[in-house]
Parts: C-alpha cells; sequence; structure tokens
C-alpha cells in the first residue's frame, strides 16, 4: 500500500491562519536562566487532568509545559510534530502509522512507548471521559502498538481533521494512574506544588529531552477577579497576566514599565440555553431573545474598544468564518413579535446559571435588564467553576448559562447533541460528520459554512461577543506568547532581565 509522508509543513489541512507572535518584552541578554515567572491568572484548574474536566485552567498552566502531544498547536495556530519523530497516512486516508521520538522519557524517568500512546488515547475515549474532544476520536477503529516506537490508527472513515486533534491529546505515562492531583508527563516543566485556591507552581526539568526551559521556575497565582488581579501586576507580585478581563485597567499600565500585547483570540461569550427544555425548546424563543440584546452596547461596556461581534460560533480565524451578526439583528419590535408567536406574549421568568468570576456577572447583569424590556425576568444563579462544572456541563441540570467557549473550530459541537446545550438538529449532524470526512480544505469549508449558517438561523445559542485577547507585562519581561490559542500558554521561553 502506497503511503504519504506528512511530518513537517502539515499544509492547509491542519493549519490555521492566524495573525501571531510572541511579545518582544525587554532584550533578553541579561535574562537570569533560574529565574522565577509569576503568572497571573482568573483560571484556577479544578483539578489536573484534561479529561477529567480540569477545565481551561488546566490547558493554561500544563499543556506544552508539563504535558506534551503526539503533535504541538503552536501559538502561530500551527500544526507541528512533537513527540511524533515521523508518520505516514495510506491513500485511503485510513491508516495512519506515527513512529515516536526514541530519546524522550517522563518525568518519573520511565521511556515513552508506543503503549503510553495507546492508553492516553483511551483516557479521551474512556466512558467516564468528559473531554470536550472524547467525540473527535470515535473514528478510531483500532490502536496497534507493533513495537516500542511504532503506532498504527486505523480509523472507520477518513477525517479529516485527525492530525490536528491529535495535538489536543496529553501523553500521559500509561503507568501514572490518577491524575487528577498529581502528573507524570514529558514537558519541560515538572509540578511542584498546587496550592488550591492559590498557587500552582512548575520547576524546570533538567532531564527534559529538548530544549531546556528558559527560566527556571514558574509560578500561576488565581485571582477571581479582574481587579485584583491588575493591582498584583501593579505592585509586582506578578509579572504577566495572561489574558486582562478589565480593559478599563489598561490605563494603569500605562508608562515604560508595562507591555500590552492585543494578540488573536478564538474566545466566544455565550448565552448557551439548555435546547432540551422548554421555552428554549423552541427556536423562536431563542431568536426572541437575541433579538432583545444589543451586543455592541454589551461589547462596549464590558470591553470598550475591544473585542468583536461574530453572530456565529466561528471566530474570524477558523476558514469556515463569516459575518452573521445580521441574522439575528437587534430589534426589540421583532423580539415581541417572535415572542408572542411562540405563545409567550407576556413573557417568562427563567435561571441564568453564571459562573461567579470576570466578566459574567457583569454580562449577567447587562442582560437581565435588556431581556426585562421584552417581558422576560432573568433570575441570576451565580455559581462557582466547580459548580458549573458539576450542575451544568456534566448533569446537564439548567435552563441557561453563560460560558466562554475558548477553542477555535468548536462549531463541530453542534453537532452533538449530547453536548450540554443539547442543540439536535440531524441536517446540522450530517454537515459535520460529512465535513470531517471531505478530501479537501475547500469540501470541509463549504460543510461547515452551512453548519454556522444553520445554528446561526436557529439562534442555536445567543453568541455575544468574541473575547479580545490582551496580555500585560512587565517589560522586563519576554517570550511569552500573545494569542492565548485555546487558553494554552506556553511558559518554557519566557525570560526575565
Amino acid at each position: 500500500m502506497r503511503r504519504t509522508r506528512i511530518l513537517g509543513a502539515l499544509g492547509a489541512v491542519a493549519t490555521l491562519a492566524l495573525v501571531a507572535g510572541c511579545a518582544s518584552g525587554a532584550t533578553d541578554d541579561a535574562a537570569s536562566e533560574d529565574a522565577t515567572i509569576l503568572i497571573g491568572s482568573l483560571y484556577e484548574p479544578t483539578n489536573l487532568s484534561n479529561t477529567q474536566g480540569g477545565g481551561q485552567g488546566v490547558t493554561e498552566a500544563l499543556t506544552g509545559n508539563v504535558y506534551e502531544g503526539l503533535y504541538r498547536l503552536t501559538d502561530d495556530g500551527e500544526v507541528e510534530p512533537l513527540l511524533a519523530a515521523d508518520a505516514e497516512v495510506s491513500d485511503d486516508g485510513l491508516t495512519y502509522t506515527v513512529t515516536l521520538r526514541d530519546d524522550v522519557t517522563f518525568h518519573s524517568g520511565d521511556p515513552l512507548t508506543s503503549a503510553d500512546v495507546k492508553s492516553s488515547i483511551e483516557a479521551v475515549t474512556a466512558e467516564d471521559s468528559v473531554s470536550a474532544r472524547k467525540s473527535s476520536f470515535e473514528v478510531i477503529a483500532d490502536i496497534a502498538t507493533p513495537d516500542d516506537q511504532t503506532v498504527v490508527f486505523t480509523l472507520s472513515q477518513r477525517s479529516i481533521s485527525f492530525l490536528y486533534n491529535l495535538s489536543y491529546v496529553w501523553i500521559v505515562n500509561d503507568e501514572a494512574g490518577d491524575i487528577t492531583e498529581s502528573e507524570d508527563g514529558t514537558g519541560p516543566y515538572t509540578l511542584d506544588e498546587w496550592k488550591k485556591g492559590s498557587t500552582l507552581t512548575l520547576e524546570r526539568w533538567d532531564d527534559y529531552w529538548g530544549e531546556p526551559a528558559k527560566n527556571g521556575e514558574v509560578v500561576y497565582t488565581y485571582f477571581t477577579d479582574a481587579t485584583a488581579e491588575n493591582n498584583a501586576l501593579l505592585t509586582g507580585e506578578i509579572d504577566v497576566i495572561t489574558s486582562v478581563q478589565s480593559p478599563d485597567s489598561l490605563s494603569q499600565f500605562d508608562s515604560d514599565d508595562y507591555v500590552v500585547s492585543e494578540g488573536t483570540s478564538t474566545t466566544k461569550e455565550l448565552l448557551a440555553f439548555n435546547d432540551r427544555v422548554a421555552p428554549f425548546d423552541d427556536a423562536k424563543v431563542r431568536k426572541a431573545i437575541y433579538s432583545a440584546i444589543d451586543t455592541q452596547k454589551l461589547l462596549e461596556s464590558i470591553w470598550g474598544d475591544y473585542g468583536t461581534l461574530i453572530g456565529s460560533m466561528v471566530p474570524p480565524t477558523d476558514p469556515w468564518y463569516e459575518d452573521l451578526t445580521e441574522v439575528n439583528p437587534y430589534d426589540v419590535d421583532l423580539s415581541k413579535d417572535l415572542l408572542a408567536e411562540a405563545g409567550y406574549a407576556d413573557g417568562f421568568t427563567f435561571t441564568l446559571d453564571t459562573p461567579s468570576y470576570d466578566p459574567h456577572p457583569a454580562v449577567a447583569e447587562f442582560l437581565q435588564s435588556q431581556l426585562a424590556e421584552v417581558g422576560i425576568t432573568v433570575e441570576i444563579n451565580t455559581i462557582s467553576a466547580d459548580e458549573w462544572y458539576t450542575k451544568v456541563f456534566k448533569e446537564q441540570d439548567f435552563q441557561a448559562t453563560l460560558q466562554e467557549h475558548v477553542n477555535d473550530r468548536d462549531v463541530v459541537w453542534y453537532g452533538n447533541p449530547d453536548f450540554y446545550w443539547g442543540y439536535d438538529d440531524a441536517d446540522v449532524q450530517k454537515w459535520v460528520a460529512e465535513a470531517e470526512q471531505a478530501a479537501t480544505t475547500d469540501e470541509q469549508t463549504a460543510l461547515l459554512k452551512q453548519v454556522n449558517e444553520k445554528i446561526a438561523e436557529d439562534a442555536a445559542s445567543v453568541w455575544l461577543y468574541l473575547y479580545p485577547q490582551i496580555v500585560v507585562a512587565s517589560s522586563d519581561l519576554s517570550g511569552y506568547p500573545v494569542n492565548g490559542l485555546n487558553s494554552q500558554f506556553f511558559a518554557y521561553d519566557i525570560v526575565k532581565s
């Protein structure tokens, strides 16, 4: 069987056209190799596993730093080989043969083998896994390990995104056991200590197989509100904020002591309905709510001159982006007419489960005020990130919720009726499946544009805005990522002068 070599530049199928960069900050001529980098974040992990609901905080702190994949999604949005030394794909696109690097060991000292890769994939697809990428790997029919350095994936059908999806999978030692409180990865850092509710500390691993980290230690300090985080940067308690949530505060950093960088964002703020339950099982009700919200005013009230309106789940960096902001226009009269058509002329009451961290509480209050104008009463129920994961994501026990969705290419989740929001449309499911089996990116793009248009027409959710990606750092720092793609924050190139 003729095979095609796929290592190296993976082409348009597995790359994203992102405007990228690393902040330059100060020069690193006098940088200390043993410096401690103090990172401020609002996203503390709920646990340390990315298959057991660790949240975006676990991605931010551990992906690329503690754990690595066969492939890496760079801050530039490109898919590149990491633990994979070589790979070939069969002509029919159903067999991927991956050869592993032979110089990699886990933090425990065990060598990387094909068995570790197999068990890591199986952890993502396990029955108890809550990985958002779980359904992406249902296409795998078999994983063979003919020797310690070779993994052969046999697919049940063509998957144009297979290598891209592999970049999300942490390769974990198959002897590691429960990793919700510990780790055994291959990355340039080991976990030193996690003080829940406070800090998570990573130490440079001197036996790393690749280029060593350019700093000696990284400390993530966690905050529950943006003001406290900003104050910590001003007082020198932290060196960098991974994603600013309070743009009004940026004027505080208008000096030579700080560098403000605006990167490319994939993070969407959603008002997500439980589309399984009344009244949100009626598209007219969902569209009525959408048209009752002045999203431009909301964006300006939260972010000022920053951020973007998108009108759908697809950010401009995805190949299948279209500007759909006019599909559900702000129009109070239209909203009232739609409510009347749906049998809710006098409005109704619903509970909005709202994460307690910024900017969700302010967004919830804005929505409460706007929807009152069309007779809808919003009862705000403030919950922690842990509660959101259990109540909303896992148990699907909610009417509506706010949440930021950080991943690129995640419009495909509307093709999964079991996802927490419960959107169930046969055409969308068919188009998503066909897009994944497409032979070319043009075919994939055309099908996913149909998906995008249909979910917008149905107002499957309300896509309130696309976050800006603003990183603020001390001017003596350089080498940090600025795009924050999928909440990753690679720390290994950061230097402090």
